[in-house]
């Protein structure tokens, strides 16, 4: 499996090299086609006969995972793809044709002996009849086997009869129109310090020595518990939400832009605000809910959400306010979760007018960038 790694990771970075000085020299693009003929062109060049000693399949996967890489960044979709390190998290493709499953153990094409895997669910997995098996290994030396399998459409789920605004936030994760609060766990802050001490010692060892190896793994060994730590929470809290009502209405914060703030971008990225609206977005459309974005402008924070009033100015640090119209007393973050429910259930009605007393605007429609 070292041996196929290296050869996809081999792949990978030539056919990228080659597309990189084609397109900066003439401004011309590579097709998949061109790439699989000089693929099959270096398996009989010297020196690079031993591509032809592992499975063809994953090499063949890896170009196709290039290209569809190529046209995302062209869609501007993506960014423009890198170059891959031994040091990173190493993966190989094999579809169908290229392995079997006997007696619970997996054979893979051009391999001396079956893989013997540990299975994590109830079902047996060669009744799945997996599509694609996926062999990786992390950075902190982690091997995982992942089967892809195709399955029949979920249900939809039962009608609830509720909607919810969420609010998000880095004091409190998320706020919900119901006044229910999602702590901010703040997984990466909590293991900052012994990070931090890895780090130094990763620092500290010398290049190419087998004590940097074990340093680095310890690193990335931190980095993965905190990583499954957040994607765990996340799960748990947007499968809540999805259940508990058929309308959720979030706002389609820029997180691209709101991480270059030096001060708040490690917050939010501990946070998880992109993959906390991502999940909801495939989760809603698996069961069936409605998600509705809301434009980033509406200023859901300094509006009343009782009689419409909108504050000309709100600090950051203001929690509490009064309504100077009707005397109410806010909390901003339900105020500005309900403000979020009320401009979702006008855009759901396809109705872009007023919304308790605020005008909810069609998306990315920009205004004074004060919220």
């Amino acid at each position: 499996m070292k041996r196929t790694f290296g050869c996809v990771r081999l792949v990978w970075n030539k056919t990228l090299n080659v597309r990189s000085n084609r397109y900066k020299a003439g401004g011309t693009r590579t097709s998949y086609r061109e790439t699989d003929a000089a693929l099959t062109e270096w398996k009989r060049t010297a020196g690079l006969e031993f591509l032809s000693e592992v499975s063809s399949v994953p090499l063949q996967q890896t170009l196709r995972h290039q290209h569809t890489a190529f046209q995302n960044f062209f869609a501007r979709h993506a960014r423009y793809p890198r170059f891959k390190s031994r040091a990173g998290r190493q993966s190989a493709h094999y579809t169908r044709s290229a392995f079997r499953m006997r007696e619970g153990l997996l054979a893979l094409a051009k391999t001396a002996a079956p893989l013997r895997f540990v299975w994590s669910f109830e079902a047996d997995v060669a009744e799945l009849d997996p599509t694609m098996v996926v062999v990786s290994r992390e950075s902190d030396g982690r091997w995982y086997v992942t089967f892809a399998v195709d399955i029949d459409e979920a249900p939809a789920a039962a009608p609830t009869g509720h909607a919810i605004g969420v609010d998000l936030g880095l004091i409190d994760l998320a706020v919900t129109s119901d006044g229910d609060r999602i702590a901010n766990p703040r997984h990466l802050a909590r293991k900052a310090r012994n990070l931090a001490r890895y780090q130094r010692r990763l620092a500290r060892c010398q290049r190419g020595s087998r004590n940097r190896d074990k340093a680095r793994a310890k690193v990335a060994r931190a980095h993965r518990k905190v990583r499954n730590a957040r994607q765990d929470f996340l799960h748990r809290a947007t499968t809540r939400l999805v259940r508990s009502a058929d309308l959720i209405a979030i706002e389609d914060l820029s997180v691209k832009r709101l991480v270059r703030n030096r001060r708040l971008s490690r917050s939010i990225s501990d946070a998880g605000w992109y993959e906390f609206r991502r999940q909801l977005d495939y989760k809603c459309a698996r069961v069936g809910r409605k998600l509705v974005v809301i434009d980033r402008w509406h200023p859901s924070s300094k509006t009343c959400s009782g009689c419409g009033y909108r504050l000309s100015e709100l600090a950051l640090s203001t929690r509490h306010w009064t309504c100077p119209g009707c005397r109410t007393r806010h909390d901003r973050d339900i105020n500005a979760a309900k403000n979020i429910l009320a401009a979702g259930r006008a855009v759901a009605r396809g109705d872009s007018g007023d919304a308790c007393g605020v005008d909810v605007r069609q998306q990315g429609t920009p205004c004074c960038g004060r919220r």
